[in-house]
């Protein structure tokens, strides 16, 4: 199972390195540590200390830039991430594409740069109102062969993975309900081994304990939000994870 966090803007410097600290040692002292790959996303400037503390959690970044190098004031590159020690970075997360104006060309040129610089895209995929599972999941593989069209044009293959998130559950009291989560993570994983593109298929959107156990035959992980703010949640599910795997 791939189990992760994206600490947003939530978190000073301190508390992150606190909780990157913490958590590192509840994966490392948990029996099913041998069945979870971790992570953690935090912000840019805490990376490096992140890195340091991480133990066996893998620490990726919460955007990046569509170029390597050059005058790009404020970007950041995939390039100077990879050779931090970065593993994963999120990109066409709703808030980047709401807020700051993401395009499906960008969230392309994203996913290109990070994959050929040795980076995993963590794709963000979603529909943005409540529709039934065919409907959703739909839409989300236009989002999937959106993201990677310039890449694929390139010619650049790698890893990546897939972060369904609903929009509308984005931040709200509980995550979406089984059934949808089930069906559309479902059709997302059948879609990827039709196009002989193996990938995981994550499920955020308000996710935390006790979710993982409900929908596991149907995913490949969780991808956290602000539910794993106390490091005991992250504790929790990975007992979730050591009773599925037992």
């Amino acid at each position: 199972m791939l189990i992760g966090a994206s600490l947003k803007m939530y978190f000073s410097h301190a508390r992150t390195i606190s909780w990157v600290s913490e958590v590192a040692a509840i994966v490392a002292a948990h029996p099913a540590r041998g069945a979870v790959t971790a992570f953690v996303i935090p912000q840019y400037p805490s990376i490096p200390g992140a890195l340091d503390r991480a133990g066996d959690l893998l620490v990726g970044a919460q955007d990046v830039a569509t170029e390597d190098s050059g005058a790009f004031t404020g970007e950041v590159s995939a390039a100077v991430l990879a050779e931090l020690g970065c593993r994963f970075v999120e990109v066409g997360h709703a808030e980047r594409r709401r807020m700051f104006g993401d395009t499906d060309a960008v969230v392309a040129a994203k996913t290109h740069a990070a994959i050929r610089n040795g980076l995993v895209p963590i794709v963000c995929v979603g529909e943005a109102e409540r529709v039934d599972a065919d409907t959703a999941a739909s839409a989300c593989i236009e989002q999937i062969r959106s993201a990677l069209a310039a890449a694929d044009d390139a010619g650049v293959r790698g890893e990546f993975v897939i972060a369904y998130e609903p929009l509308w559950a984005i931040g709200a009291p509980a995550p979406a309900a089984d059934d949808h989560i089930r069906g559309v993570c479902t059709r997302l994983r059948a879609h990827l081994r039709a196009a002989e593109r193996p990938a995981r298929v994550i499920y955020g959107g308000s996710a935390g304990p006790g979710l993982l156990t409900r929908i596991a035959d149907s995913v490949d992980g969780l991808f956290l939000g602000r539910f794993a703010h106390e490091p005991g949640a992250v504790r929790d599910i990975l007992d979730e994870v050591g009773a599925l795997t037992a």
